[in-house]
């Protein structure tokens, strides 16, 4: 393979179109909290969760923290990377299951703050799968030729939403985003094909009861902490071992490989027994397998990103390599994808580039205010115009 991919252009709409990763980003919060930590709020103790989760520790949001805030940091990291001005992102998709409001989406949030003026933008809700059903969606978008350049979210801000005096879900969940650049080439690989499923009837296993159309906020829903995360463990847990391996033999198969094929395994973090249990099934060596939720726990939509990136850091991924990644989570939703890591990144930005780029994102939220400014005077002298 060459070692430059030439980057189709949107004109060439006759030219075979692939969806590569050209950059990629994460971002966790500083506050660390510990089993030791949670120990002190329920019955449990650092053994039982480390022997149960395999999590010892989870990244927490701050009270000024949030799911966008998250996400733009990591998006911009993944622009950096990818040395891409987020005036050339043609799509911005958020996975989560924590967004900021229920609308305005979460990725118009983000479209704002980067300045991506050129992008469109939208949630999507598949909870822990978000971010391989974002990813099937971007790379679809691109290998028709609708667009060039997509940037693929995994943020949430679940910390927010649990309940501290649950056992069952407070020592699962953490904070965090993860982001890719996605962008066309003409050499085959990148995001190559994907494998996605969903049960509706799995809906009650895993849920936050209120808050939407069907149960709105009430006092009533507050005092009875339906604005929580609810989940039945032990149907998730047979759900999860059931679909991971299948999901991933599948996706395998659409892509024309074999599982000997597969390098890296980057699996959904939730739980370490649930991971273990799929890659005995794959008969994977456990070199392949990335696991990262020890210290960062259930990072839901962002758990795939964010394990791609610790993995990228620590040399585990490499180069040229091909990826599975599987994931699943409420829905009930599943899904696979199988991933060429094959495009090199480009030399790292020099201090004029970032100071650029900096310039770029103030200038940005300048902007903002001004056509917040200019929409609020069009209201007051044309709003009530007859």
């Amino acid at each position: 393979m060459s070692k430059e991919l030439a980057l189709v252009a949107p004109s060439a709409s006759n030219a075979p179109r692939y969806a590569h990763v050209v950059g990629w980003g994460m971002y966790v919060p500083e506050k660390i909290v510990t089993n030791d930590d949670i120990s002190k709020l329920v019955e449990t103790s650092d053994e039982w969760i480390q022997t149960r989760t395999g999590i010892k520790q989870r990244r927490v949001a701050s009270e000024h923290e949030s799911t966008s805030t998250f996400a733009i940091e990591a998006a911009r990291r993944a622009l950096a990377k990818a040395n891409v001005s987020p005036a050339d992102v043609d799509l911005i998709i958020v996975g989560t299951s924590s967004p900021e409001h229920l609308f305005p989406s979460t990725a118009c949030i983000v479209q704002d703050a980067l300045g991506a003026k050129n992008a469109g933008a939208y949630d999507l809700l598949a909870a822990c799968t978000s971010f391989i059903y974002g990813l099937s969606q971007a790379a679809n978008s691109i290998k028709t030729g609708d667009i060039t350049t997509a940037l693929v979210i995994g943020s949430e801000a679940l910390t927010k939403l649990m309940d501290w005096s649950d056992r069952g879900t407070c020592i699962l969940f953490g904070d965090g985003a993860g982001a890719f650049v996605l962008q066309a080439r003409s050499e085959p690989g990148g995001f190559m094909n994907s494998f996605l499923r969903s049960d509706g009837s799995g809906g009650p296993s895993l849920i936050l009861p209120a808050g939407g159309s069907a149960m709105p906020a009430t006092t009533k829903t507050v005092v009875e902490n339906q604005h929580y995360v609810k989940m039945n463990g032990r149907e998730v847990f047979r759900f999860a071992t059931r679909v991971m391996a299948s999901a991933c033999q599948e996706a395998v198969r659409r892509s024309g490989l074999e599982m000997d094929d597969i390098d890296i395994f980057v699996p959904h973090q939730a739980n370490k027994r649930i991971i273990d249990a799929a890659s005995k099934k794959l008969k994977l060596a456990p070199e392949k397998v990335v696991v990262t939720l020890e210290n960062y726990g259930n990072t839901s939509a962002a758990s795939i990103p964010i394990a791609i990136c610790e993995a990228i850091n620590k040399g585990q991924i490499k180069q040229n390599q091909t990826l599975m990644l599987v994931a699943f989570g409420a829905g009930l939703t599943w899904g696979a994808g199988v991933l060429k890591w094959d495009v090199p990144p480009p030399a790292p930005p020099t201090r004029r580039q970032e100071a650029q780029r900096n310039l770029y994102y103030r200038w940005a939220r300048v902007k903002s205010v001004l056509r917040r400014v200019v929409r609020s005077l069009e209201a007051r002298i044309f709003g009530n115009s007859k």
